[in-house]
């Protein structure tokens, strides 16, 4: 089972049916208002054990045969779904029938022509996350903050007439209900979430907009004339807009001019609507810090640890982490400059989060400095490095090579306790993969890259006290400073290739006679014995992790 998105919404099956109902939904069996609020949105796979939140949406894509319905639904029942969406029309057996008594899920069909893809962004519109952390919602103006569709339905009212919310666009951001009111026109505009280009293009040709994000008055707009490919209906819109900045519009499908009172309260109408795009723009932005700073906090351990992961709804439960970075010499010309560098990190974080929630309904991801940090739970009898492993290398290969992306994949954390250390083997294993020292490995667990990581980390000790090269190593950078000869890379190349003289020759474009007497120098000139195993080490030691004097 695939989760389309990580929500916790406060909706039920009802409200879903009330907004998206007649245009989209119908209920075919079932109580809509059993399983209380809708814990999340799934897409049904049948190769993939089900893993879904509580009280889930299931979209059953695929799904046609009343037998197989009956199968699924006895499975989510178990699951504690709220509800199954099918493709309309659909056959009711008894078998059905008795299968939605007995799960307690209801079925609903999706009507022809709306894709899934549609209804999964119609309700994760709808189906709006609270912000993390907040125990109770924010309201702007008697409604819950950012509630576009329970806005829309309130406007409708107002006017009694079908209306949509548009953003500058013409992407339908919400619409109302009673939408078979209106014209063929306005229902391809809300299975499209978009208004046809045809008749955008119509609207702007006749200066409809133009007049429109001109005033601040509602706008009445006639239908076009017979024989044009048009609506029928005619149209009522009002601007949107916050001081000078256009956010989008208002428009309402009416037969006749609306009275002096509809019109006052459809421009009124248009404020607390402006009110609510803004909230809705401004809460992503504090949504994101706020998770940020919860996983931040998680990852640290401590105190505060356990906390924040109740936050993040992974309490209780194992998780791995993942730690996704770009390699700093990356090719990638999108990410040159500070600006465009932290707009492709945070593009690629949000990709990134898509990926894992698609992977997980309950995990957690965010940017912080410029690695993105992944939770993702698993189950306790599972191999949860592996699965992390494959989740890390199928984002790779979706976003492909030209970000120089990498990942470093950590061990599970069975609890709060053990978050600080399973952060520092994911950290180790991405230094890694980050200084390319990984080899062509774009992901790595601790484990695959240790040596590695030991080099890097005394190389770090070695910088942090001063230490310069000595004994033999010295000796030979000497040299090469005094006399331009190539004897400490005759030795690094000699070194390298384990011995072999002939690779450790062609490897530095020599011949291997030439390569032998240099040896013989190397030798005279460090004072080194080449045939002692210890002196080899402590020569290839020195020439990994300490830098030569500036």
């Amino acid at each position: 089972m695939l989760v389309s998105a990580n929500l916790r919404p406060h909706a039920s099956l009802g409200r879903v049916l009330d907004d998206l109902g007649a245009t989209l939904l119908e209920l075919v069996l079932g109580d809509p208002d059993r399983a209380g609020d809708i814990g999340g949105v799934a897409i049904f796979d049948p190769l993939e054990e089900p893993v879904l939140p509580q009280h889930a949406l299931v979209l059953g894509v695929g799904l046609r045969d009343p037998a197989e319905i009956a199968d699924l639904l006895r499975i989510l029942g178990r699951h504690r779904a709220a509800g199954l969406v099918v493709r309309a029309p659909v056959s009711v057996t008894d078998e059905l029938s008795a299968a939605v008594i007995e799960s307690g899920v209801a079925v609903l069909g999706l009507t022809r022509g709306a894709s899934w893809a549609q209804l999964a962004a119609l309700l994760r519109s709808l189906l709006a996350e609270g912000d993390v952390g907040d125990a109770e919602p924010e309201t702007l103006g008697g409604m819950p903050s950012g509630d576009l569709f329970t806005l829309a339905n309130a406007i409708a009212a107002l006017l009694d007439a079908p209306i949509t919310i548009e953003d500058r666009s013409s992407r339908v951001l919400a619409f109302s209900g009673r939408q078979d009111e209106a014209d063929p026109s306005r229902v391809e505009t809300i299975l499209g979430r978009q208004v046809p280009e045809r008749y955008s293009r119509l609207l702007s040709d006749r200066g409809v907009f133009h007049d429109l994000y001109r005033s601040s008055q509602p706008l009445w707009v006639e239908p076009p004339q017979p024989g044009q490919d048009g609506f029928s209906v005619p149209r009522v819109a009002v601007a949107v807009r916050a001081g000078d900045e256009i956010l989008g519009s208002i428009w309402a499908a009416v037969h006749e001019p609306l009275s002096e009172e509809r019109t006052s309260a459809l421009r009124d109408a248009s404020k607390l609507v402006a009110l609510h795009l803004l909230r809705i723009r401004a809460g992503a932005d504090v949504k994101r810090r706020l998770r940020t700073d919860l996983l931040a906090t998680a990852l640290e351990g401590g105190v505060g640890a356990h906390e924040a992961l109740s936050r993040l709804g992974l309490a209780n439960q194992p998780v791995v982490i993942l730690a996704l970075a770009v390699q700093p010499d990356g090719p990638d010309h999108s990410l040159a400059g500070d600006a465009d560098h932290a707009t492709g990190l945070q593009r690629l974080s949000d990709a990134f989060a898509m990926h894992l929630s698609a992977a997980h309904p309950r995990c957690a991801a965010a940017l912080v400095g410029d690695v993105t940090y992944g939770l993702v739970p698993v189950p306790r009898d599972e191999d949860g490095e592996q699965r992390a492993v494959r989740i890390a290398t199928d984002f790779l290969d979706r976003v492909g090579g030209r970000t120089r992306a990498v990942i470093g994949i950590g061990p599970v954390a069975q609890d709060a306790a053990g978050m600080a250390a399973a952060r520092a083997s994911t950290d180790r294993a991405l230094r890694v993969l980050r200084t390319g020292r990984g080899g062509a490995r774009r992901t790595a667990q601790l484990a695959d890259v240790h040596v590695e990581s030991l080099l890097l980390e005394l190389r770090d000790l070695v910088t942090a006290r001063g230490d310069r090269p000595t004994g033999p190593v010295a000796r030979l950078m000497a040299y090469d400073a005094q006399h331009a000869a190539n004897l400490v890379e005759t030795l690094r190349a000699w070194l390298d290739a384990f011995g072999d003289v002939i690779a450790a020759s062609a490897a530095m474009y020599v011949h291997p006679n030439t390569f032998r007497y240099r040896l013989r120098r190397l030798a005279e000139v460090g004072g080194i014995d080449l045939a002692d195993s210890e002196a080899r080490f402590a020569a290839m030691l020195q020439l990994r992790v300490v830098s030569p004097s500036p």
